[in-house]
């Protein structure tokens, strides 16, 4: 039986996760609701996001509150982030969390394309946490974790930009931790393996697949997203006082 730790820090706390309508960031709101936290989320899959909602309102302390919101516009994710202080109170969690890991073609791949997945999958990071960083100053503090990947640890292929976006998550997460610590505002970076997600499941988890994870994972078990989401709650709660500009790695042993 899976047993979740309680974080009395985090009751209350207003939190704000991006992508949070499935996979991941749905463990990511459902475990952060399950602490008391006030969570706000994006994303731009309205009907899995609204219905996260409804399921998880009927026994939550705070219900979550969902933003439509494409965080490839800028002007978009900082109206979000607004709102969801306004109705939250100001942000002391922020969860970078949103990615789009579409496999493609080196040799197919165009400016055009190129410039895209930035969009989604690295350049909101920075400008979600410029729009909660002066609340997090004005809390006395805070916690930004951005989410990386093992991908490009691993030498994955066949998705060259995804994986140079999420390998800059780390510089990313070093300098603002740099930046930021003065503040008392904690950067880091969560690095999860092969999350067994619904769209990971239906695209690639063959049977092959499953039998190259166990050989290369340290650990039997499939990483869950509930798995991920433990890790998150640690970072985000005074239990990780200390820790910044770090890699926390969440892949059953797969990346060496």
């Amino acid at each position: 039986m899976r047993r979740i730790a309680i974080y009395p820090d985090l009751a209350g706390k207003s939190v704000f996760i991006t992508g949070g309508g499935s996979g991941i960031g749905a463990a990511l709101v459902e475990a952060f609701v399950a602490q008391g936290s006030r969570v706000g989320f994006v994303d731009i899959a309205e009907a899995p996001s609204r219905a996260l909602v409804e399921r998880l309102s009927e026994r939550a302390d705070h219900a979550p509150l969902f933003i439509p919101c494409d965080i490839r516009d800028i002007a978009a994710l900082r109206r979000a982030v607004a709102e969801a202080a306004e109705r939250n109170g100001e942000i002391g969690a922020l969860l970078n969390n949103a990615a789009n890991d579409q496999r493609h073609d080196p040799d197919t791949v165009t400016p055009e394309y190129w410039d895209d997945r930035m969009a989604i999958n690295q350049r909101p990071m920075f400008f979600a946490a410029q729009a909660i960083w002066p609340m997090m100053r004005r809390l006395g503090g805070g916690s930004i974790v951005n989410f990386g990947s093992v991908s490009w640890r691993v030498a994955q292929g066949g998705m060259p930009a995804y994986t140079m976006a999420k390998a800059s998550v780390h510089g990313l997460t070093r300098g603002l931790a740099r930046d930021l610590g003065p503040s008392n505002i904690r950067v880091n970076t969560l690095l999860p393996g092969w999350v067994m997600t619904e769209r990971q499941v239906e695209l690639w988890l063959t049977p092959e697949a499953e039998a190259q994870l166990r050989k290369d994972q340290c650990l039997p078990d499939k990483v869950m997203p509930g798995d991920i989401a433990d890790m998150a709650l640690f970072l985000c709660s005074d239990s990780s006082a200390r820790c910044t500009a770090q890699e926390f790695i969440v892949d059953g042993g797969w990346a060496h």
